[in-house]
Order: structure tokens, then C-alpha cells, then sequence
């Protein structure tokens, strides 16, 4: 690619960014200027919102993140680090749905079948709180490292 076309595209996306900004800068300054009611900005208040606006036009802009290896990060002495330390809801309804499943397919259960159990999502509920299902919870961070929980170390 020849020096002026790579000078225009670098021009075009840098007028692109400052038109984003520009914009949201007016945004900015009318919703300030709204937000006083009828009455219009003192000299000071102006001053102070010029100064906020120049600012934000200062800021370094980050452009790209740097790559991260994800790690995993160790239970030590069954301490969860990563999230709460009992099953969300979520996990809860993931788990029980799995094990639901598999029940209904034909998987042997790990307890005895409970007289009141209707349907495989009961039996699956009493095997979660007897904490009987051989499965590990993955918990991930943001960026990208993780925690792998045995069900054992969550509280009831």
C-alpha cells in the first residue's frame, strides 16, 4: 500500500474518532446545560464545565488490551476465591437440570429413590443437597482465569 493512502486511512479514522467524541462532548454539554432548568450557566459553572469537557478530550484513549493467558486459580484449604461461597441459582438450576436429564435417560441414582420423588428433578434436587453428584463448578473471571470448585467445598 502506497504512503498516501496509508496517511488517509489514518486520517480518516482518527477524524472518525474525534467526531464520536465531539459528539458525545455537545451531548455532554447539553445534558449539563439541562440539567441547571431555564436559567443559563454562571461564568463559574461555565468555566468548571470547560474545564470537566477539556478532561475528558486529555484522556488516553486505550486502544487495544493485551493478551492474557488464562490461569487457573488454586482452592487452597477449600477456600473459594471466585464468587460466592454457595451454589448461585443459576449453578443450582444447571446442575439439577443435567442431572434431571441424565436420571430421565436411564442413569442409575446415586441415593435411594425418596417415596415423595415425582419426577427425575426431585430425585436430582435431594442428590444436590446431599451433595452426592461427582461434579466440579467452573468459575471465570473477566479475564479469562478461572477456579474449578468441587460441589464438596460449597456450603449447604
Amino acid at each position: 500500500m502506497s504512503d498516501a493512502k496509508e496517511s488517509e486511512l489514518i486520517e480518516e479514522s482518527e477524524v472518525e474518532t474525534n467526531l464520536g467524541l465531539t459528539k458525545a462532548l455537545d451531548t455532554y454539554r447539553k445534558l449539563i446545560e439541562k440539567k441547571d432548568g431555564v436559567e443559563e450557566l454562571s461564568e463559574k459553572q461555565q468555566e468548571g464545565l470547560e474545564k470537566r469537557i477539556k478532561e475528558i478530550e486529555e484522556r488516553e484513549v486505550v486502544e487495544k488490551i493485551e493478551e492474557h493467558d488464562p490461569i487457573e486459580i488454586p482452592c487452597v484449604n477449600e477456600k473459594i476465591t471466585i464468587g460466592p461461597p454457595t451454589l448461585t441459582r443459576f449453578e443450582k438450576a444447571r446442575i439439577m437440570g443435567a442431572r434431571a436429564l441424565q436420571l430421565s435417560l436411564g442413569a442409575p441414582p446415586f441415593i435411594p429413590i425418596p417415596k415423595t420423588a415425582r419426577i427425575s428433578l426431585d430425585i436430582s434436587m435431594e442428590e444436590l443437597e446431599q451433595r452426592v453428584i461427582p461434579i466440579t463448578i467452573r468459575r471465570e473471571l473477566p479475564n479469562g482465569d478461572y477456579q474449578n470448585i468441587p460441589i464438596d467445598y460449597f456450603e449447604k
